[in-house]
């Protein structure tokens, strides 16, 4: 059975990386490092990404990235910006990791996602195309790409 000190300290770590998470969600075209998160938190950096991943099943890191091609879908299905403006809007600073990462979890590279989803989606409400052209997380994008038709 778990002490009441010990519970209490788990709801402190949890609403603290609950305060990660949606700094990563707010400023995630930010340059930012799991060290920089661990200092707002009060945390190490390797206590932050074990108990980030133990709460939500990914690294502070992938969680970021995630958020990042996330929002790089939606820019890139609007149409008015090119694969590399979109990298550097989102807050990635190298075009061969953004468009790498985004091929994993999209399971197609930017431009060809960019060329079918802009044809695609414009025929849908944009709340929609946000749920069902979602990203999916750890790697699990069936290849072939989004089922945009």
């Amino acid at each position: 059975m778990t002490s009441k000190p010990e519970a209490a300290q788990h709801l402190r770590d949890l609403a603290r990386l609950r305060r990660v998470r949606d700094r990563i969600d707010r400023e995630y075209a930010q340059p930012l490092d799991v060290e920089a998160l661990a200092y707002g938190v009060h945390m190490s950096a390797g206590h932050l990404s074990r108990q980030f991943r133990l709460a939500y099943g990914e690294s502070p890191y992938s969680y970021l990235m995630t958020r990042r091609i996330e929002r790089a879908m939606a820019l890139l299905r609007r149409g008015d910006l090119n694969v590399t403006e979109v990298c550097f809007e989102v807050g990635c600073s190298s075009l061969g990791t953004f468009s790498t990462r985004f091929a994993e979890l999209v399971g197609v590279p930017p431009s060809t996602y960019r060329r079918q989803a802009a044809h695609a989606a414009a025929e849908m409400p944009a709340c929609v195309a946000k749920q069902v052209t979602r990203p999916i997380r750890n790697r699990e994008a069936p290849l072939g790409g989004p089922n945009l038709d």
